[in-house]
C-alpha cells in the first residue's frame, strides 16, 4: 500500500518526539542523581564559604541565627569543633539532643583524620543504628575550626523519585502534544504538496484549468509558480499545435479536395470536348467523303459542324472566365448602377425567346434603386439566372423576375414553375460541371460551369446567393450592396 507522505513526516517527526524524550529519560534515570549530588555539593560548599568569611568576625547569637538560616536552607544538620575536638556548634545540641553523642564523635574524628591539612572532604555515611545514609562534608574554616555538614540521602532520593515522576508525567504530555502538532504541522506542510501533486496529474491528462493558489515565499512557492508558468506555456502550445494541426488537416484536405476537383475537372472538360470534337470529326468525315450528295444534306452538315464548334467555343469561354475568378485574376469594374434598369434591359433582350416558347414573364417589386458593383459581371449573373430558368421551366411556363430592397442590400430573384431539387443536391448545384439533369443540359448546351461562375462572381462582390424549392416550382436568388 502506497504510503503519503503527510503519512510518513507525521510518524517520522513523532518517533523523533519518542526517541529525543526516550533518550532524555534514560539520562535523566542513569545522571540526574549524580548532577543532582554534584549540585548539591557545590551549593553546601558555595554557602559554607560564605559562612567562613563572616565566621569569628560576629558574636554568639548572630552566629547561632546564621546557622540556623543555612540549616533551613541545606536542609542539613551543621557541627562545628575546635582543633582539640572541642564542640563549638551543633545542630542536636539547639534541638536538647546533647553534645557527645557518639555520632558526633565520628564527626569529630573524620574532621580530624581529614582536614589537618585543610582540605574539603565529602563522604557517604551510614548511621549504625538508624542505618540511614548522609551525606558528610567536612571543612576547615579560616580559624582552623572544623565544620561537617550532615544532609540526609533519603531526601535526596525522595527529591529525585517526585523529579522522575514528573518527568515522566512531562513525557506522557510533551508525546500527545508533539502527536498533536505532528499531525498538524504535516497536514499544513503537506497541503500544498498534494495540491501540486494534483494539479500535475491534470496537466499530465492536458488539463491545464487547474492553477495553483499557493502564495507561499519559499521554495513550495516558488514552484507552485513555476507549475502555473508550465501548465500556461503547454497550454498555449498545445492550442497553437492543435491549431496548427487542424490548419495543416485543412490544408491536406483542401489538397485533396484540389486534387480530386483538377481530375474531375480534366475528366469533364474530356467529357465536354469528346461529343463535339466527335461530331465535328464525323460530320467533316462524311463531307470530305461526299456521304451528303445534296446541298440541303451538306448544309445541315455544315450547321452541326458550325453549332457544335460553337458549343465548344462557350465552353473554353467558360472554363477560363472560372479560371480567372477562382486565381484571383478577375478584376471588378465597381461602379453605381440600377439593378432594376440593368433586369429590364436583360429582360427585353429574351423577349422573343419567351414568345418562342410562350412563357409568361411576370416582374414583381421593380423600384429604381442603385447597387455598388461591376454591371458586367451581374448582367452575367442575370443572363445565367435567366437561361437556366428557361431551361428548366415546365408546366404552366411562367417566370418570375423579383427586385426587393432590404436595410443595406438589394435582392434579386428569378423563379420558374417545375420540378422541384432534391435537398441532397442543392449544395452540388455551384459546383463545377455539375449537371442535375444530364439529359436536358446537353439539349440546351449546358456546359454546368455557369452557377459555378455565379458563385464566383457573387463571392467577388461580398454578397450572398441561394436557391429555394417553392410550391410549384424553384427560385434562384442574389443580394448585392446598396450604393450609400
Amino acid at each position: 500500500m502506497r504510503k503519503s507522505i503527510r503519512y510518513r513526516l507525521f510518524w517520522g517527526i513523532s518517533l523523533f518526539i519518542i526517541i529525543i524524550i526516550g533518550l532524555s529519560w534514560i539520562l535523566n534515570t542513569k545522571l540526574l542523581d549524580k548532577y543532582y549530588l554534584y549540585k548539591e555539593k557545590e551549593m553546601i560548599t558555595e554557602s559554607v564559604k560564605d559562612l567562613d568569611d563572616y565566621y569569628g568576625s560576629i558574636n554568639n547569637d548572630i552566629l547561632v541565627n546564621k546557622l540556623e538560616e543555612l540549616e533551613n536552607k541545606l536542609n542539613a544538620n551543621i557541627f562545628i569543633y575546635s582543633n582539640n575536638g572541642e564542640t563549638r556548634y551543633t545542630t542536636y545540641n539547639i534541638r536538647g539532643r546533647g553534645m557527645n553523642s557518639p555520632w558526633n564523635i565520628r564527626l569529630s574524628k573524620l574532621g580530624e583524620a581529614n582536614l589537618a591539612n585543610g582540605k574539603t572532604v565529602f563522604e557517604i555515611q551510614k548511621h549504625t543504628k538508624l542505618q540511614t545514609e548522609f551525606l558528610v562534608m567536612g571543612y576547615q574554616l579560616n580559624n582552623s575550626d572544623i565544620l561537617l555538614v550532615q544532609v540526609p540521602m533519603a531526601a535526596v532520593a525522595e527529591t529525585l523519585k517526585v523529579a522522575n515522576d514528573f518527568y515522566l508525567y512531562i513525557a506522557i504530555f510533551s508525546i500527545i502534544i508533539g502527536g498533536i502538532i505532528s499531525f498538524y504541522f504535516s497536514k499544513k506542510f503537506t497541503k500544498p504538496i498534494v495540491e501540486l501533486n494534483r494539479i500535475t496529474k491534470d496537466i499530465a491528462n492536458l488539463d491545464f484549468s487547474k492553477k495553483s493558489d499557493i502564495r507561499s515565499e519559499d521554495e513550495i512557492g516558488e514552484l507552485a509558480e513555476n507549475i502555473n508558468v508550465l501548465s500556461f506555456k503547454l497550454d498555449n502550445t498545445i492550442n497553437n499545435l492543435n491549431l496548427a494541426n487542424t490548419k495543416l488537416q485543412e490544408d491536406i484536405e483542401k489538397e485533396r479536395r484540389i486534387d480530386k476537383m483538377r481530375k474531375e475537372f480534366i475528366s469533364n472538360v474530356s467529357h465536354e470536348l469528346k461529343t463535339p470534337i466527335s461530331l465535328i470529326k464525323g460530320y467533316s468525315e462524311g463531307l470530305k467523303d461526299n456521304v451528303a450528295e445534296d446541298k440541303e444534306s451538306r448544309g445541315f452538315y455544315c450547321d452541326v459542324i458550325i453549332d457544335e464548334a460553337s458549343k465548344m467555343d462557350n465552353l473554353v469561354k467558360d472554363l477560363l472566365h472560372l479560371s480567372k475568378i477562382e486565381s484571383g485574376h478577375l478584376d471588378l469594374k465597381e461602379q453605381s448602377f440600377d439593378i432594376c434598369k440593368l433586369t429590364n434591359e436583360v429582360l427585353m433582350k429574351y423577349e422573343p425567346i419567351f414568345q418562342e416558347k410562350a412563357i409568361n414573364l411576370k416582374a414583381n417589386g421593380f423600384k429604381a434603386v442603385n447597387v455598388m458593383g461591376d454591371k458586367g459581371k451581374i448582367e452575367r449573373v442575370l443572363k445565367n439566372y435567366i437561361n437556366n430558368a428557361i431551361d428548366h421551366t415546365i408546366n404552366e411556363k411562367d417566370i418570375i423576375v423579383g427586385i426587393y430592397e432590404e436595410m443595406e442590400e438589394v435582392k434579386v430573384s428569378v423563379f420558374n414553375t417545375g420540378k422541384t431539387i432534391p435537398e441532397e443536391e442543392i449544395d452540388n448545384l455551384w459546383d463545377s460541371f455539375y449537371k442535375l439533369d444530364k439529359a436536358r443540359s446537353r439539349k440546351y448546351g449546358g456546359t454546368g460551369l455557369g452557377l459555378a461562375i455565379v458563385k464566383g462572381i457573387i463571392k467577388l462582390h461580398d454578397g450572398k446567393l441561394g436557391v429555394d424549392n417553392k410550391k410549384n416550382g424553384v427560385e434562384f436568388w442574389f443580394k448585392i450592396k446598396k450604393d450609400k
